[in-house]
């Protein structure tokens, strides 16, 4: 959420910065509600302090036996006029709050202009790529179930068995092992979150959509971005304990809203996947450099992997919602001849901070924190890269290295 303030005295600056990313706020709107809730907001303080000085009086005559009759009338109207001003004025701030919700976060100053994918720019590039294998993974393995799994479920969701389900689990654990090794600190979170959580990180109201709602409040999360970074929400954090890492593996829930007929097959797009997520809160100062660290940590599990991948800046018509300034990881698929994404690593300034209500205290005060995310990494993607990447032909294929501990083994059943 940006700050009301900032709004109300720079309006065209931000407006210029929400363009870059192809937003286009209305200013008139804005300024209708702001000038409404003005004037109500005067209204309301002048009634109160007429009640009060009434009310003084009303005081002094009672303790003096003096009849109170008429000025019990004038405060019985006074307040009556002060409800009615009251509830027109929440109702003007739960509008501007609703208005606001609807604003996405500014690029930061070094975001490169852009108005989509087309414009991002690729900033690494690790290992070579290789296109000897063609066969994608359902192709590879008969052990990634589609239609055991369509027939539970439905489409868009796989049962993994023998050889797949251990590499999925050696994965977890392999990721979880890094993101400790890197600081962070393993949680075990809840996978449903309730609305004020979900507003908080960004997805609700506007992306309700893309949720699996389970009742009037909860909601099946999409990512442990939101359990984790809520753990903080309404809290004040010292400034010394920033900043704040923390990891959880978790099971996604999305519906994939509006993208239906694409990567229907396999496990590149399913309603429900694994994820290990990377989520720091840190001091403002740091943040730009708290993303890198959380980008590199990100990264040091395809190196072990020797996966190769590409690292790739988003520009500003192609950040998500609550994002100032993202970084792609992209792993290579042979079968697709192409990168695909496997994490987004994200600065979210104090967006999520203010929706959430974090906030750290420092010698200077209270300020809200900011907030970083990313995937170490979407368990799915890695697993279907390893098959793509290190497949060679026949029933078994050799393992990368650095998950032998992990599976028991340096070779896997296909």
């Amino acid at each position: 959420m940006l700050n009301i303030k900032n709004l109300r005295d720079d309006f065209e600056n931000i407006k210029i910065a929400l363009g870059k990313r192809g937003y286009e706020i209305n200013q008139k709107i804005f300024e209708e509600l702001d000038i409404e809730r003005k004037t109500l907001q005067i209204e309301v303080e002048n009634l109160q302090s007429e009640r009060n000085k009434f009310s003084a009086d009303f005081g002094e005559l009672k303790s003096t036996g003096k009849d109170t009759s008429d000025l019990k009338k004038t405060i019985d109207k006074i307040n009556a006029e002060l409800d009615k001003k009251s509830i027109k004025l929440n109702t003007i701030l739960e509008n501007i709050n609703n208005f606001l919700l609807d604003i996405p976060n500014i690029p930061d100053n070094s975001v490169p202009n852009g108005k989509d994918e087309k414009d991002n720019i690729v900033v690494k590039t690790f290992g070579e790529v290789s296109s000897k294998n063609t066969k994608d993974h359902l192709e590879i393995t008969n052990m990634i179930d589609t239609e055991t799994a369509s027939k539970i479920s439905g489409s868009r969701f796989s049962v993994l068995k023998g050889d797949m389900a251990k590499l999925q689990r050696a994965l977890i654990s392999f990721m979880i092992d890094k993101a400790i090794q890197n600081g962070y600190e393993e949680y075990y979170v809840p996978f449903m979150a309730n609305t004020d959580s979900l507003i908080g990180t960004g997805q609700l109201p506007k992306f309700k959509d893309d949720l699996f709602q389970t009742t009037e409040n909860l909601y099946l999360i999409p990512t442990a971005e939101v359990p984790l970074t809520n753990i903080y929400r309404g809290e004040l954090i010292d400034e010394d304990a920033l900043p704040i890492k923390l990891t959880s593996h978790t099971p996604c829930f999305r519906s994939e809203a509006g993208s239906y007929g694409k990567d229907t097959k396999g496990l590149i797009r399913q309603h429900q996947f694994e994820k290990v997520e990377l989520v720091q809160i840190t001091n403002p100062a740091d943040s730009m450099n708290c993303l890198n660290s959380l980008l590199k940590h990100a990264c040091e599990i395809l190196n072990d992997l020797k996966l190769p991948y590409q690292v790739i800046e988003l520009c500003s018509g192609d950040l998500g919602f609550s994002s100032c300034k993202t970084f792609d990881i992209e792993v290579w698929m042979p079968s697709q001849n192409k990168y695909r994404e496997i994490s987004s690593c994200s600065n979210f300034s104090d967006f999520q901070a203010r929706r959430s209500n974090i906030k750290y205290k420092s010698k200077n005060g209270k300020d809200f924190a900011h907030t970083i995310n990313g995937s170490g990494l979407a368990v799915g993607r890695t697993l279907i890269a390893i098959l793509e990447n290190y497949y060679e032909g026949g029933s078994t294929m050799k393992l990368p290295k650095c998950l032998e501990s992990y599976f028991g083994s340096d070779t896997l059943k296909l």
